[in-house]
């Protein structure tokens, strides 16, 4: 079995990953920095650790600490994340940057710090947890798709460079899954707009946000978790898992639809009014 670092495992996609990949015996190394949070998975074998994925020392410290126990890193798999919505003149660059720190920066300094053990061993796997938002774009979540077309790009590239090394990276794209993502997004979309002209689109489209994510037309984290799976223990996975409710129907129709009516279509929930 292989030893796993899993980041982003308090909840959701990286709490249902976690869970599955330690019953199947993975040697797990859980991390985020609710580590109260992960508690339940020492029963599936999984080691909470601290880290925060804005600090290089926590990074560092991570990795260093596993190898310390394991002497190898088999998988990372970057899963934390987090989606700082609002309109583009309301959202601070002070918030664009954390926004990136967490989304990007803080998962390319943790995949250069494994990117060397994994190289004297011969091989290994990067999983990296982006979104079919980094292939198509929604209103007042501008900063969030630029955090994860990055990510899509900084994969590729990735990709490409480490194929020599024996080193895979994987993509998992997820669509509409059923966590607490969706309503923290539509919180700070909502108190980004407030007192600004974007006020009412930001509070239709986050009122519209939390309903849906509220509701059972969402997708399980099981989903995502059976993906990421499939990308640590198949002998040839994809370089991308497209996944979730609405994935493949958003970019078809992003590829198919001339650009006015694709911004038409993202403007919907900010035109809906709410309900009473």
């Amino acid at each position: 079995m292989s030893v796993v670092i899993l980041t982003g495992a308090s909840s959701g996609i990286g709490f249902a990953t976690a869970k599955m990949l330690g019953k199947q015996g993975h040697r797990m190394y859980v991390a985020c920095r609710r580590v109260e949070m992960m508690e339940p998975l020492k029963d599936y074998g999984c080691v909470p650790l601290y880290v925060d994925m804005t600090d290089s020392d926590s990074i560092q410290q991570l990795v260093q600490f596993v190898m310390e126990r394991e002497g190898r890193i088999d998988v990372l798999v970057n899963n934390a994340g987090y989606g700082h919505f609002g309109a583009i003149e309301n959202v601070t660059m002070e918030q664009a940057r954390r926004q990136m720190e967490v989304n990007l920066f803080g998962l390319a300094e943790l995949t250069k710090a494994v990117l060397p053990i994994m190289r004297a061993q011969g091989g290994g796997r990067i999983v990296n947890t982006s979104s079919v938002a980094g292939r198509c774009v929604l209103g007042f979540g501008g900063w969030y798709h630029v955090s994860k077309y990055a990510l899509e790009a900084f994969s590729d590239a990735l990709r490409i460079e480490t194929k020599p090394f024996g080193i895979k990276v994987i993509m998992i794209e997820p669509g509409g899954i059923k966590t607490n993502w969706g309503p923290i997004a539509a919180d700070f979309l909502a108190e980004n707009g407030k007192g600004t002209p974007y006020e009412q689109a930001s509070l239709n489209e986050a009122y519209w946000f939390k309903l849906g994510y509220g509701s059972n037309l969402l997708s399980s984290p099981k989903v995502v978790a059976r993906a990421i799976s499939k990308a640590v223990n198949r002998r040839c996975p994809c370089s991308r898992y497209i996944v979730g409710m609405g994935a493949y129907s958003l970019l078809i129709m992003r590829a198919l639809l001339p650009t006015c009516l694709w911004d038409a279509f993202a403007r919907v929930f900010g035109k809906m009014k709410r309900r009473a």
